[in-house]
């Protein structure tokens, strides 16, 4: 109906006002509405309006022809979809500088891009439907917390320190320094079974325990895009918040925030029963599983190799020894300071609401005080750069060329793409009382080998003023730390999980048996999902 062979309004507008007419357009016509939409001008649109017909502003509508040129999937990104496009030349990948029309909408390549996004994420382990759910909670809601919390007390500490080596700090892109395979042992232990919490939990010294790990996920949870899950047992008027082996907690995320961030190869959505994918798709070295596993080893192999290990300086004893080194080891421990120290959460001076921390320092600063007092210690962190021209970079810059003349560039972008990775890490840094925070900017070799990598800068920053500059509220953690505790002592005896949506900003807690998550469950967990809960990771 949209045949418009005999309309001649766009050559004569006054003779296309009588046509009109003629054709039925007065009060009782039969005007068809999408007349006027196709090649009329703007002065016969507005000769038909009239308080019976509207529907000419429809006019307005289709008025854009380029859009048509684009085709139905471009049209539907409008303005934001062209934008982001142009932002794919200037801002690298179409992440940096493709500011809100960038890779998000479609901006990257490809007329399917937009999506990309839509993709599914498996969760960080099995829901059982005989779970129940007690609460779901938004991250809007959670952003919108507050606890101010004083200063804690440092109950005791544990291990032994090498002086970090200052040289590292000298490094630059042209005299970088290849990163060793060095074997040390450094332990991961979850809060249930830590000696030293237990002890502490006989005393009744705390409300919640947990370690720093854990409890820097959950205090910068409106900033996570991966999902996560916290086991929670309640023991009489006790909460342990504990980590499951093999779980996202052990391994590092990179670009977790990009707007285009690292994909695994697809699955199935197992809600989608008639998806199917017609090839298995070859894990990629820059898949987002396989960037996590690098990132994990550059990180504590570059926290290995930063310190010296022979004297002089020398190193630091703890009051205690570490309580995870058995006597039947043999491999050297690594350079890890244990610091359990205890919050107050309480809201008044009545109330008995704390909880013990174990936290973790990675060095101390020869000359800046005495470690076993608090006093110059240092925590070591490493970003990793693996490939800037791959999907997933989020238009970060080249490090070999952009290092020592834009640092700002580089820092910002790291802080656009991992801003929930760096959140975590300065929050460990201020539970653990640290004074500084050594970042390492390590890159592959060559692109394409994922084996061989290299340092090229080290930077050294205050975690108080590093939580400033990424605006890391530690009052909100506090305050969903607090929210989150006494959902928890509101239930009864048992075992909870505390998991995060994989595909939406949205945190939920469920009951689960008390035989979750350990030998005698995973069989019936596999069975029953097929495949062992314990094994499902980021």
């Amino acid at each position: 109906w949209n045949d418009i062979s005999g309309d001649n309004r766009q050559t004569n507008a006054g003779a296309s006002s009588g046509q009109g007419g003629g054709r039925g357009g007065g009060p009782g016509g039969r005007r068809r509405d999408g007349q006027p939409a196709f090649g009329s001008g703007t002065a016969s649109a507005f000769a038909y309006f009239h308080a019976e017909d509207e529907s000419s502003f429809s006019l307005v509508d289709n008025k854009a022809g380029t859009v048509r040129r684009g085709g139905p999937s471009r049209g539907r990104m409008g303005r934001g979809g062209a934008f982001g496009r142009g932002n794919a030349q200037r801002g690298g990948r179409g992440g940096f500088g493709g500011g809100r029309g960038g890779a998000q909408r479609g901006g990257r390549r490809g007329w399917r891009d937009w999506e990309k996004n839509n993709r599914w994420r498996e969760a960080s382990v099995a829901i059982s439907p005989e779970w129940a759910m007690l609460e779901e909670i938004e991250f809007h809601r959670l952003a919108k917390l507050r606890l101010e919390v004083d200063d804690p007390e440092d109950l005791d500490t544990y291990g032994r320190l090498f002086a970090y080596d200052k040289s590292y700090d000298r490094i630059t892109t042209k005299s970088e320094k290849p990163l060793q395979l060095v074997d040390r042992i450094k332990y991961n232990t979850t809060t249930s079974d830590d000696p030293v919490i237990q002890e502490l939990a006989s005393k009744d010294t705390a409300t919640v325990y947990t370690t720093d790990v854990i409890l820097s996920v959950l205090m910068c949870a409106p900033r996570s895009v991966y999902p996560w899950d916290i086991v929670i047992v309640r023991e009489g008027n006790k909460l342990f918040l504990d980590k499951r082996d093999g779980g996202p907690f052990d391994t590092v995320t990179v670009n977790e925030n990009a707007a285009d961030p690292p994909q695994d190869p697809q699955v199935v959505n197992p809600n989608n029963p008639s998806e199917k994918i017609a090839a298995p798709e070859a894990p990629s070295i820059n898949a987002a599983t396989s960037l996590s596993l690098e990132a994990t080893y550059i990180n504590q192999n570059f926290g290995f190799q930063s310190v010296i290990e022979t004297h002089p300086p020398p190193a630091v004893d703890f009051a205690k020894p570490n309580p995870f080194y058995g006597l039947d080891e043999t491999d050297p421990l690594a350079s890890c300071g244990y610091r359990y120290r205890v919050f107050d959460l309480g809201v008044t001076e009545d109330e008995d609401v704390k909880i013990c921390v174990r936290t973790e320092v990675d060095a101390y600063s020869p000359g800046a005080g005495n470690p076993r007092l608090g006093q110059g210690l240092v925590t070591i962190r490493a970003l990793n750069e693996f490939d800037p021209r791959a999907q997933g970079a989020g238009g970060a810059p080249d490090w070999r060329t952009k290092l020592d003349s834009q640092r700002g560039a580089v820092v910002a972008t790291e802080m656009k793409n991992n801003s929930c990775k760096l959140a975590k890490w300065t929050v460990q840094s201020v539970l653990a009382g640290a004074d500084l925070m050594k970042i390492g900017y390590i890159s592959r070799a060559s692109p394409r080998d994922n084996t061989r990598h290299v340092i090229l800068s080290t930077t050294s920053t205050r975690p108080t003023d590093f939580a400033a500059q990424l605006n890391v509220s530690l009052a909100n953690g506090w305050g969903i730390v607090r929210t989150v505790t006494d959902l928890c002592l509101k239930q009864p005896e048992g075992k909870y999980v505390l998991v995060k949506d994989p595909n939406k900003p949205v945190i939920r807690l469920y009951a689960v048996p008390m035989t979750a998550f350990t030998g005698e469950d995973e069989d019936d967990e596999a069975g029953f999902d097929g495949e062992d809960p314990e094994s499902t990771g980021i």
